[in-house]
């Protein structure tokens, strides 16, 4: 009896040890699925976590601007949007064309009109775009991991001064003067900033009107996140509000 009792014991053992095993894999399978990674065009790729991130953000948009999302990508370009505007809080700015913020795979493309931030051939940064900056540093000082161009773009038409000497200057020194901001107010590393200049060459727009010329005179931040802990920081911070 104490024979069949052991063997007994020793199965039932068995069992609770294949239970516990099964257990563990499938926690191990759950875990693999939630870092599983779809592909976005060619190459932007993100987990099953951001992507129920990414539906949190979409469930706030309005619904007219969320059925022009058609594909993943258009999905994770309106989530970004969405959740980059909300935290620089762009509510505030008199148009919705004042900033304009877009995806390009794993590119994050903030776009700014010059009428927030420089005077008509100028690269002094008004005094009001400060709060606008100090939003823009919060958004990169947050998430290390990602680096920082600034681009200056600027309409067609010819400027010579005694302090600029043509197109490409002013776009490199407005570029510049963001960058300082950053670096020497907001103690952002420099090793992660980038200036740039695109002068005129990359229009929005055809430079035929006053109203187009407007459009294509901006400046650009250029942010290469972890799409991962991008959404994760900016969950975090919505939910201290």
């Amino acid at each position: 009896m104490e024979s069949k009792f052991l063997k007994i014991e020793n199965r039932v053992a068995s069992y609770n040890e294949k239970i516990n095993s099964l257990k563990g894999d499938n926690v191990t399978l759950k875990k693999e699925n939630n870092i599983k990674l779809d592909k976005i065009g060619d190459a932007a790729v993100i987990s099953n976590e951001t992507r129920e991130k990414m539906r949190e953000a979409l469930s706030k948009v309005a619904p007219a601007v969320l059925a022009q999302a058609k594909s993943l990508k258009d999905s994770l370009n309106l989530a970004i949007s969405y959740n980059l505007k909300n935290k620089m809080n762009t509510s505030a700015l008199s148009s919705s064309d004042d900033i304009n913020i877009d995806i390009d795979q794993t590119v994050v493309m903030i776009s700014i009109s010059d009428k927030l931030l420089f005077n008509t051939a100028s690269y002094t940064v008004k005094r009001g775009a400060y709060r606008l900056i100090e939003r823009l540093a919060n958004v990169i000082k947050s998430e290390p991991s990602m680096d920082v161009m600034i681009e200056g773009h600027t309409d067609s038409r010819t400027i010579s001064t005694d302090a600029i000497q043509d197109n490409w200057d002013l776009s490199v020194k407005r570029a510049t003067s963001i960058i300082r901001i950053l670096e020497g107010k907001h103690k952002i590393d420099g090793s992660r900033l980038i200036a740039s200049g695109r002068g005129s060459t990359i229009p929005l727009v055809p430079n035929t009107s006053n109203k187009n010329r407007a459009k294509n005179r901006r400046t650009r931040i250029v942010i290469l996140p972890n799409l991962d802990k991008f959404f994760a920081l900016i969950a975090a911070d919505n939910t201290k509000k």
